[in-house]
């Protein structure tokens, strides 16, 4: 029987599996990084152990370094979450090999399937070989891991050389391992998975199916069970396929079998050997908890002859600290506040406080709603992303919202070209108008106390404020009643609560300020100082960096006085796992280049400078 768990990750998953321990009553042992000293999965687990380093190849993917945490700890268990080495055979092994039990399927199984090539063998399918203009558009895939890494879509051939190196490069980075593989695009298909659980008695679990077609870059967004408007001849077909998959590697464990379904006819995808960030659907529809059946199976227990019932229908919605409306550029910065309503799941690997940082995913946290009804699920879901308290970095929250409540999601018509559709309306700037005001009378009232007057009629207060990407400038007095604002009836004014009378219509407005970080209920604005400084310009054509990262990668031959084009790729950043192109904004000359490969750079950093022609 396991009495310590040690958890091979970190984050979100790592407080998730926890949970289930503290339930059970097992102790609990988690790693961390330097990075993540005094991260919620560091802070909660009853024992922690120091990976020295900040980089995932120096911490989190380093396998021996792990078990000799679990031996240190007196841990009798290891959990490898999802990513990282959840799918490395040899992890496995070396976990077997030291005396502890593996929460997971035998490394054989995992060889078999965690490769992708190799899982395509076995299905009876083989990638491309030499890529003609007949093939495309393709797909650049790494072999290992998952999550959308290391993955790149070709659609001209010569930009196949340079997405075979990317993705590699990536793919190395995030799962120790750079070996890729190309194969045919499927564009536009539906990403169907369904979930399995077997165990070491012969019982094979065909959990139902999910759909997970809402991606960005090839990374899941939006994901629900059972998968809406499947015939029940397909779903029979893609769990008759997903069975037979686990039985000819004898697995053992929780897995997924992905596919693409295409004119009702599914591609087999990939078989991950591990636990998947969407597991809580399938959990929430089944009533069960795979973490605690993951346990048992470990254990040697058998499942029951055939698994519980659906009932109703959930969706899981991936908060993630990302601005969609700038090539989904990850943010960083201080998780001021995240709080949902009642009724929905939350999991996440942040709290109050908390620093999120350049290193690893930028995903904040998983929100889940369970209803009787899909158009149930996804109106619980919506309302909650929209009431939810978030301050902090700016998040995919208000993306999240409009995708559940676009048109094309609620009628259950949604494919993986989604985003390529629909990303400019989704992200099209919606902020409150009346947020700018709100926020003026509550930093009036913290500063006078609301309430001092002076006989003479006072000049107008001005105030300025950026809010989605545009400046506002507010104007208001002081009278002997109060606040007054143009056209606008100032009920109440506090630091902290705002009321409004628009048109006849109350409204209330919460801020909440944290320097000049401001918000006002969902929206965020930053304060803009009375008086601009006038050293903070930079010449024209100068790239900054949009986030902060690692310069991974300077494009072959470029020096300062190299010619350039507009659009064409001048050098790479990693941040948060992902490789982000800096391309050069017009055509022109590159008058200076003070990107170093290996060199981290804050947000903002000058990078180049392309002076126009």
């Amino acid at each position: 029987m396991i009495s310590s768990l040690l958890v091979a990750n970190r984050g979100e998953i790592a407080c998730r599996i926890f949970r289930t321990c503290r339930e059970w009553g097992i102790r609990t042992v988690a790693v961390h990084s330097d990075a993540d000293a005094n991260a919620l999965h560091a802070r909660v687990a009853d024992t922690a152990v120091r990976l020295p380093g900040a980089a995932p190849a120096d911490t989190y993917l380093d396998g021996g370094l792990i078990v000799k945490a679990a031996v240190a700890s007196g841990a009798d268990a290891v959990h490898p979450g999802y990513g990282f080495l959840s799918e490395n055979a040899g992890f496995a092994r070396a976990v077997l090999d030291a005396g502890l039990v593996w929460i997971g399927p035998p490394p054989e199984a995992i060889e078999a399937m965690a490769s992708k090539t190799r899982a395509k063998e076995l299905m009876g399918l083989a990638p491309l070989g030499e890529v003609t203009e007949a093939d495309l558009p393709v797909l650049v895939k790494a072999a290992a891991g998952g999550g959308g890494r290391g993955m790149r879509v070709v659609r001209r051939r010569e930009e196949l050389t340079a997405a075979l190196e990317s993705a590699r490069t990536e793919a190395a980075s995030a799962f120790g391992d750079g070996e890729v593989f190309v194969e045919p695009y499927i564009e536009n298909g539906r990403h169907v998975e369904v979930q399995i659980l077997a165990d070491t008695h012969g019982t094979v679990w065909a959990l139902g199916t999910r759909d997970c077609s809402l991606q960005r870059r090839h990374q899941k967004v939006i994901e629900e069970a059972p998968a809406p408007g499947l015939s029940a001849g397909l779903a029979e077909e893609l769990c008759a396929l997903s069975v037979r998959a686990a039985r000819a590697v004898d697995y053992v464990g929780a897995g997924t079998v992905e596919f693409l379904v295409a004119d009702g006819k599914p591609h087999f995808l990939e078989m991950n050997t591990r636990l998947q960030v969407e597991h809580p659907v399938t959990e929430a529809v089944h009533g069960i908890d795979l973490v605690a059946l993951q346990i048992q199976v470990a254990e040697g227990h058998a499942l029951e002859t055939e698994p519980p019932r659906a009932r109703g229908h959930a969706i899981e919605a991936r908060l993630y600290a990302e601005d969609p409306a700038h090539d989904w550029a990850p943010q960083t910065g201080t998780l001021r506040r995240l709080a949902v309503p009642e009724g929905v799941r939350l999991d996440t690997g942040f709290t109050d406080g908390d620093e999120i940082g350049v290193h690893y995913d930028p995903m904040l946290a998983k929100l889940v709603a369970h209803a009787p009804t899909r158009a149930g699920a996804i109106r619980k879901l919506a309302g909650a992303l929209e009431r939810a308290t978030l301050h902090g970095p700016v998040t995919n929250r208000d993306l999240l919202v409009r995708s559940l409540r676009h048109e094309e999601f609620t009628t259950a018509r949604t494919d993986t070209g989604f985003y390529d559709r629909h990303l400019t309306e989704l992200t099209e700037p919606a902020p409150d108008p009346y947020a700018p005001l709100a926020a003026a009378l509550a930093a009036a009232h913290g500063r006078s106390r609301f309430g001092g007057w002076r006989n003479v009629p006072s000049q107008p207060q001005v105030k300025r404020y950026v809010m989605a990407g545009e400046e506002h400038e507010v104007r208001y007095r002081h009278t002997r009643v109060g606040l007054e604002a143009d056209g606008v009836r100032v009920v109440h004014a506090d630091a902290a609560l705002v009321v409004l009378e628009v048109d006849g219509v109350r409204r209330n407005f919460e801020v909440a300020r944290y320097g000049d970080e401001i918000h006002v209920n969902a929206t965020r604005l930053t304060a803009l100082p009375r008086f601009p400084d006038p050293t903070a310009q930079h010449a024209p054509g100068s790239l900054l960096a949009p986030m902060p990262g690692t310069v991974v990668r300077v494009a072959e031959g470029l020096t300062a006085g190299a010619a350039v084009r507009a659009g064409e790729p001048l050098l790479w950043l990693e941040a948060m796992k992902m490789q982000h192109k800096i391309a050069a904004p017009v055509t022109g000359t590159l008058t200076a280049l003070h990107a170093v490969p290996g060199h981290q750079v804050t947000v903002g950093a000058l990078l180049a400078v392309v002076q126009e022609t």
